[in-house]
């Protein structure tokens, strides 16, 4: 198992979720540290620090998948995702880079060297989207961030055509609002994410924000036996409240 952004949030759920029930996982992030804290008290978890921009790092992450992997990769999730909020007059050409390399360009070049792996596992890609990517929907002050995440939806679909035939499934996670902390690393004081959140769990038809651990149970479920058939799908984890 490779779980990208493994060092917080959404990542951090999913790694140790498949950590928890005996798995063999590589956490990929970018900071050691938080690394660390993820595989803490999970002999089989290993970790690698490295930017996933890094035109090096899927080279690193095959080379880690020969080492501790066996060469195998039965699932690969493409969690690393960055944001920068902004109107189109305000944008920041190295942030709106960031957000594309980061959020769709990474998961392309990193699948595409994982396919080796992944085909002889005959192994699932789960690709963590955004449900107010979803539909039709506007995003204004976070468009760069949408159209990327709409554009790794594409990219679910398409591979599951594409890949199919090699035994590899190709499925989407589209969380909605869940609490990670990630509207602060956006630039959002504190206090301002925090209003956030509790203004959106009014709006969510369940009557709360998600947590991590409410998409990281989906993502274990859909490396299942049981889910083989699913493929080309984009799950929304997110409460209802994309359909309200």
């Amino acid at each position: 198992m490779i779980v990208t952004g493994g060092g917080s949030g959404i990542g951090r759920a999913v790694a140790r979720a498949f950590a928890a029930r005996g798995d063999r996982v590589l956490v990929v992030g970018r900071t050691a540290g938080p690394l660390a804290e993820t595989v803490d008290g999970h002999k089989d978890a290993h970790t690698l620090a490295v930017d996933i921009t890094d035109p090096a790092a899927p080279e690193a992450v095959v080379r880690e998948v020969r080492e501790r992997l066996g060469g195998v990769v039965d699932v690969l999730v493409n969690n690393a995702a960055t944001a920068a909020f902004g109107h189109l007059g305000e944008l920041d050409r190295t942030a709106v880079e960031a957000q594309v390399a980061t959020n769709l360009v990474a998961p392309v070049l990193l699948t595409q060297a994982l396919l080796g792996p992944l085909e002889t596992a005959s192994g699932l890609v789960v690709n963590i989207g955004s449900a107010g990517a979803l539909g039709r929907r506007a995003w204004p002050g976070n468009a760069v961030y949408g159209a990327a995440k709409a554009g790794l939806d594409l990219l679910t679909r398409s591979w599951a055509v594409e890949l199919g035939p090699r035994g590899i499934r190709v499925v989407g996670v589209a969380p909605g609002v869940i609490e990670t902390g990630a509207g602060v690393r956006a630039g959002m004081s504190q206090e301002a994410y925090d209003g956030f959140l509790e203004a959106m769990g009014q709006r969510v038809p369940l009557g709360r924000v998600g947590r991590p651990e409410d998409v990281a149970w989906w993502v274990v479920r859909l490396a299942e036996p049981e889910a083989a058939y699913a493929s080309g799908a984009v799950l929304a984890v997110d409460g209802g409240l994309s359909v309200t």
